[in-house]
């Protein structure tokens, strides 16, 4: 992706933070359903963060990137915000993450 012009990525980092915001905004959707319907969730989203820091040469753990992307300690949002998982949830979440998978 280096070849991607200043502007094009300004577009995308405004993209990204309204992202976050919205998934701040909906804490009431869980990532389990996140991971059912779309095949990814927030801490996809802060693994992604990591890996394109370290593309560009810097580290960023596992728990500094939950926490930009949860907008807050990631256990303190599982304890105010995670419900435990349906059986239901867990297949369909199973299901989608099948998907993700390249043959």
């Amino acid at each position: 992706m280096s070849d991607i012009d200043p502007q094009q990525a300004q577009i995308e980092a405004k993209v990204f933070r309204r992202l976050l915001a919205h998934l701040d905004h909906r804490k009431d959707v869980q990532n389990i359903d996140l991971m059912g319907h779309s095949g990814f969730c927030r801490n996809c989203l802060s693994d992604w963060y990591s890996e394109a820091a370290a593309e560009e040469g810097m580290s960023i753990d596992k728990a500094t990137a939950r926490e930009r992307v949860y907008g807050m300690p990631y256990d303190d949002f599982k304890k105010e915000y995670q419900q435990p998982a349906t059986e239901a949830q867990l297949q369909l979440m199973n299901d989608s993450v099948a998907k993700n998978k390249l043959p």
